[in-house]
């Protein structure tokens, strides 16, 4: 049988301005950094990624920039590099030639990882000062040349003080979704099927922010035991889209999915991990950075520059602080809010990104770089604000312009709820937008995104039915996973059909929730909250690409839905519960105060006792606001977490009169006017009173 002639291509100089693989409609442009490099090989393959039929070195280098043209070479073209350099990891050197490595610029993979000794560097009979010589190629997947997308959206810029958020995993919010077509579950297309978005309009959802959809490498660890990196936070190609939630569309599908939500009045926000790579620490595989120049690529140990600094607590951590790694994350950013319309960010490991050789500091290359950008300063920025490093928890630390994820204020909620000493007093500060933390140079109350539970840590059905994690399955004895989850079983370890303990715990959640939307802040929501979802106490799902993670929407509880979408209606229907001035009791041009602290007898509240269960909070328009100070408006809360009843003393504001809008006692909610001065509120619940004009 006669085989077509291969096609041998030539290679030019090219030009060293655009990373990454560029197709300019005659042929493709090849940039490649290294300043560490002695010689740099562009790897052509056959269509179906198999076999390697040619090889070209990169004729030209500027400054650390290898570059090459390759005239004729079209989209759809596979590819990867082989980079020659000292192998002397004392050194801090990893080069090995006959690794294949992704192209850190790449948008598009062919073929998938198989795990296999190759991917490793050194023989790992010995150790990692060894060296391979196994050819790696056929194990890794293939970067693929790819013309620009023709963005079909552009970012919604939506306001802060409008913003609820909803993290969704792109298949376990569909996987079991009945409504989403059976081919699209999982998918990007899935995830913006007419189901669910008519679930997440229902809800009152303005921004989506996805767990990473950036494409991962599974840790060999997890591979080993028959498990794979649900979440996603292992990153290996910071502008691919994931191939796990690729539909037939592909990455178009991913543009029709932003196009759909904002479609919807819906931004989608990605969460981002930039401050590590899946190449894991001297022990890991060689996937791309680490063999085009490990010691510009990752911050290593000063002393030891065989080891890697390990700030992430994943291995290795990557080095911001280099030029062409910052313009790498940069590029990428940029990438993902002109090609596909993406409405912002949430960093994780934030304080990482931000670390000088000094630490953390909020006034660091990356942090400026972001605030400074034409493109990047103008979306969504939310921060993780922590590492393992040393001072790497700085909540509140970061400048204005970036909101951060508020742990404090998921840890107090729990603690008042569950009844623990001198919660109150914490709670006090949260439902005001942890003003004590965040009211500073500027900034303002949106900078605080409140949560009762997120991806990492129990769900919140799963604070109220289990005392202790059950982790088990991830296969690590039970010793993964946080320890003070601050949850409550009510008597039971887990599942329970004892009526009594179901109501209960129905209640707790419709608390928890309640104080997450009636907090000054940004609330957000993790997907399947509103109906009940379970991991089984599972509080570290992140090898559970299973039943355990994927919501079970058949068994999410209707009623619970309905409370959530009207909170979240009464908070978009309610100014004073999202202002972005923040509220200290100043007193307005009216002599009134914008907040007051009331005890139920109508007194100020005592803060000076521990064991306080009642508390009454009293907001109008901020005293800094002209807008909002001119307002009469008035929103009364009340929080009893005592276990009896209580006869609660409403403040006078005549000429209004009370409306009651919101009752956590029950599931289905009603509107009442009040006419009484003092009226009853249930044990362990909350009540919302809004002033409205008499009749």
């Amino acid at each position: 049988m006669n085989r077509p002639p291969r096609t041998v291509h030539e290679i030019r100089e090219g030009l060293p301005h655009w990373m990454g693989a560029q197709w300019d409609g005659a042929g493709t442009n090849f940039v490649l950094f290294s300043e560490n490099a002695t010689r740099v090989t562009l790897c052509l393959f056959s269509s179906d990624g198999q076999r390697e039929v040619q090889r070209l070195p990169l004729p030209e280098r500027t400054g650390a920039v290898w570059h090459g043209y390759v005239p004729g070479l079209a989209p759809g073209a596979r590819y990867g590099y082989r980079v020659e350099g000292p192998h002397a990891p004392d050194a801090g050197h990893r080069f090995n030639a006959n690794k294949l490595l992704l192209d850190p610029y790449a948008r598009q993979l062919a073929g998938q990882w198989t795990y296999d000794e190759a991917l490793f560097g050194f023989d790992r009979r010995s150790d990692d000062l060894s060296f391979d010589n196994r050819d790696s190629a056929p194990f890794v997947p293939k970067a693929v040349v790819t013309a620009d997308i023709t963005p079909l959206t552009q970012p919604l810029n939506r306001g802060w003080a409008h913003t609820m958020i909803y993290e969704a995993h792109v298949k376990g919010a569909t996987k079991r979704h009945p409504g989403v077509p059976e081919d699209q579950r999982g998918t990007f297309e899935g995830l913006a099927s007419d189901a669910m978005l008519d679930h997440l309009t229902q809800l009152g959802v303005t921004a989506v922010e996805l767990m990473p959809i950036h494409a991962i490498h599974s840790e060999g660890a997890l591979l080993a035991r028959g498990l794979t990196n649900y979440w996603g936070y292992n990153t290996i190609g910071f502008f691919v889209p994931e191939p796990r939630y690729m539909g037939p569309q592909g990455a178009a599908g991913l543009c029709e999915m932003v196009a759909r939500f904002h479609a919807a009045g819906i931004e989608v926000i990605l969460d981002v991990v930039y401050n590590h790579t899946a190449e894991s620490d001297h022990l890991g595989p060689t996937l791309s950075f680490r063999g085009i120049d490990n010691a510009a690529y990752y911050r290593l140990q000063p002393e030891q520059p065989r080891y890697y600094v390990n700030d992430t607590g994943t291995g290795n951590t990557l080095n911001l602080s280099h030029p062409f790694v910052l313009r790498l994350v940069l590029d990428s950013l940029r990438f993902w809010v002109t090609q596909f319309g993406v409405d912002g960010f949430r960093f994780d490991l934030a304080t990482t990104l931000a670390r000088e050789a000094h630490g953390y500091d909020p006034a660091s290359g990356f942090l400026k770089a972001l605030r400074q950008d034409p493109v990047l300063s103008t979306v969504k920025l939310i921060v993780e604000p922590w590492d393992i490093g040393p001072g790497g928890y700085q909540l509140g630390q970061f400048p204005p312009k970036f909101a951060e994820w508020n742990d404090q204020f998921r840890d107090t909620l729990r603690r008042f709820w569950k009844g623990e000493r001198g919660a109150a007093q914490g709670l006090g500060d949260a439902l005001l937008g942890s003003a004590k933390v965040f009211d500073k140079a500027g900034r303002r109350a949106w900078s605080s995104v409140n949560f009762a539970a997120a991806h990492d840590g129990f769900t919140l059905a799963d604070v109220t039915a289990y005392a202790h994690r059950h982790n088990e399955a991830n296969g690590e004895n039970n010793q993964d996973g946080h320890h003070a989850n601050h949850s409550e079983n009510f008597g039971v370890e887990g599942p329970t059909a004892d009526p009594v303990i179901r109501a209960k715990r129905a209640r707790r959640q419709r608390n928890l929730l309640a104080t997450v939307f009636l907090s000054q802040g940004t609330p957000m929501l993790l997907a399947g909250d509103e109906g009940g979802h379970t991991q089984n106490g599972n509080n570290n799902a992140y090898a559970q690409d299973n039943e355990t993670t994927w919501i079970d929407w058949a068994s999410l509880d209707a009623d619970q839905i309905a409370f959530t979408a009207a909170l979240s209606a009464f908070r978009r229907a309610t100014p004073l519960l999202r202002q972005s001035h923040f509220l200290h009791g100043t007193r307005r041009s009216d002599g009134h105060r914008d907040v007051e602290w009331l005890g139920f007898d109508g007194q100020a509240l005592a803060w000076d006792d521990p064991d306080l269960a009642q508390v009454g909070l009293l907001i109008r328009g901020s005293a800094d606001s002209a807008m909002a100070d001119a307002s009469r408006d008035a929103v009364f809360l009340v929080f009893n977490r005592s276990s009896a009843a209580a006869q609660v003393h409403l403040p006078q504001i005549a000429p209004r009169v009370w409306q009651w809008d919101l009752n956590t006692a029950h599931a289905q909610q009603s509107v009442q006017r009040v006419t009484e001065p003092v009226v009853p509120v249930a044990s362990d619940s909350v009540a919302v009173f809004t002033a409205r004009e008499a009749p």
